[in-house]
């Protein structure tokens, strides 16, 4: 694979590399990589995280035990609603949000490597949205059948999981979520509080966003 076309916004050459040996072998039939950002943190970072954009999904990539191992979490493109990027002073973190409300984010991504991952996401989020609408719209009619009355347009019955969901309180009113995300990150890196805190936090607070 020609890895020229993943170095146009200056990415790591030999991370690159080392991703799209990895990756490869997770590929479906007609699937292939259409870009990779990878996270440049302020000090020396051997293994740094990478996002890699499928045609067909979202693959957050963290090396393990010195990069000799990785953990892949991937999710179709058909799942995201929503994606977004924060920039700071030393790089942009890029967050996404699926059906589920399942919350993945990366940070110390250099900025012009996250500005194109949040353009692609848009432009395969609003194509989702049809594909959505139209499963949606199947299920409705399955689940319902209809019911006719005085002959006019059939109603539909609104399966509960299409019913309006009542808003979550929220937690903290004026701070900026994302700036909140990376204070508890803080924390969670320096021990203060655990992941599963950290999780619990990061999802009160993105269920506002």
């Amino acid at each position: 694979m020609n890895l020229k076309k993943f170095l146009n916004e200056e990415q790591d050459p030999k991370a690159v590399e080392k991703l799209l040996e990895r990756i490869n072998s997770l590929l479906t039939s007609q699937e292939y990589v259409e870009y990779i950002a990878v996270q440049k943190k302020p000090l020396l970072n051997l293994s740094p995280d990478c996002i890699a954009l499928t045609n067909r999904r979202i693959i957050f990539c963290r090396p393990k035990t010195f990069g000799l191992s990785m953990d892949f979490q991937d999710y179709n493109w058909v799942d995201v609603v929503d994606c977004h990027i924060t920039e700071g002073i030393v790089g942009s973190t890029f967050l996404m949000k699926t059906t589920r409300n399942h919350i993945n984010m990366m940070d110390y991504l250099p900025k012009n490597q996250a500005r194109k991952l949040y353009q692609y996401a848009q432009e395969v989020e609003e194509r989702m949205r049809g594909v959505r609408r139209e499963k949606d719209l199947e299920t409705r009619r399955a689940s319902a059948g209809g019911v006719t009355v005085n002959n006019a347009t059939p109603i539909i019955a609104q399966p509960q999981q299409f019913q309006q969901q009542q808003p979550k309180p929220l937690l903290i009113e004026n701070e900026d979520p994302f700036a909140l995300l990376q204070k508890l990150k803080g924390l969670m890196e320096n021990g203060v509080i655990s992941p599963e805190e950290f999780e619990e936090k990061k999802n009160q607070i993105l269920s506002r966003v």
